[in-house]
């Protein structure tokens, strides 16, 4: 899980959120953005950690099942372009949880939310997204 978050951009979200509602223009913002972005071009934007929960009432130290919300706000932008309800589904959603038979990653692939919207337009920048996102999974394996 740690690698995960090493791989990914990690801003402070207040400072995060202060600093692009203090922009004036769309290149501020882009500016803004740009620089919170890791080399994957992502960054994470929450992370959830469902074990724990879990562990205060069991008292042991598992689960460890943790939640990341991981995306990046200009490619959200020009999905929801294409396809408003883009945004109930981005950013997008990593599980990473360690369980008896090793560690399991779950993400569901943008393209195939957006599917049924029949949006070529939409699909080629999801395609794009669940590319960056599967990157960032291998090199956080690795």
């Amino acid at each position: 899980m740690a690698a995960l978050e090493a791989v990914v951009g990690h801003p402070d979200m207040v400072e995060f959120v202060k600093a692009t509602r203090g922009t004036l223009t769309f290149a501020e913002l882009k500016n803004v953005i740009h620089r919170n972005l890791s080399g994957t071009r992502l960054m994470m934007f929450l992370k959830f950690d469902l074990g724990e929960i879990l562990q205060k009432e069991t008292g042991l130290d598992t689960p460890k099942i943790v939640r990341f919300l991981i995306g990046n706000p200009l490619i959200m932008k020009e999905m929801i372009k294409h396809i408003p309800d883009a945004g109930s589904y981005a950013p997008v959603t990593i599980l990473v949880a360690e369980r008896s038979d090793g560690v399991h990653l779950s993400y569901d692939k943008m393209a195939s939310l957006l599917a049924p919207y029949k949006n070529q337009g939409a699909l080629v920048v999801a395609r794009d997204l669940d590319s960056k996102i599967e990157c960032l999974l291998r090199e956080s394996v690795v």
